[in-house]
């Protein structure tokens, strides 16, 4: 009988190109970031609008074509999305992200791409150590990790920044605790 071979230990991997989403129906943020070395590297970030004017389906429909460019100009393998969440003081900011989420989750299916779930406290916790961290500290973190010039505005592609690295590190550990979608 042949002696048992050790395996060497599982070693962490790159979650290849992501896109950060945060959410929203007048402005969805959005962040790609590629792998380079250790740390990952920002190739775009941007806000895609919709018209406030517009009837839903058409403001859904200005979200849902500017995220199909992001996808064919950068070809993500995952997509880090923030979960809905909703406070007892406003159900209907929840209602209005939940469709715009609708789009993104559909545009990531038509585009095979995963779609992993973050929490907004999860994310904080991951890039700043506090479940609490308020918007600013959330851009210093981003700012800071990226190794950017500027802190990146509007809030939006901060925040989606912050989401895209959320998965980024998270991928990298043996169970990832998100939610895919």
């Amino acid at each position: 009988m042949n002696a048992p071979v050790a395996l060497p230990p599982p070693q962490p991997t790159h979650p290849g190109v992501v896109l950060g989403i945060d959410p929203g129906l007048n402005r969805t943020g959005y962040a790609v970031l590629a792998p380079r070395g250790r740390t990952p590297i920002l190739r775009e970030a941007g806000v895609i609008r919709s018209t406030p004017k517009l009837a839903l389906s058409e403001r859904v429909r200005e979200i849902g074509e500017g995220l199909q460019e992001v996808f064919e100009q950068y070809r993500p393998e995952t997509v880090a999305l923030e979960q809905v969440f909703s406070t007892g003081q406003f159900p209907q900011s929840a209602l209005l992200m939940a469709h715009a989420r609708g789009v993104i989750l559909f545009i990531a299916a038509r585009n095979l791409c995963p779609v992993i779930g973050y929490a907004p406290r999860q994310v904080k916790r991951v890039l700043t150590g506090s479940g609490k961290a308020d918007k600013r500290q959330i851009q210093l973190a981003v700012q800071s990790e990226l190794r950017l010039a500027q802190i990146l505005e509007p809030n939006d592609v901060a925040d989606a920044a912050a989401i895209a690295l959320c998965h980024y590190h998270s991928a990298r550990l043996p169970a990832n605790p998100a939610e895919r979608l």
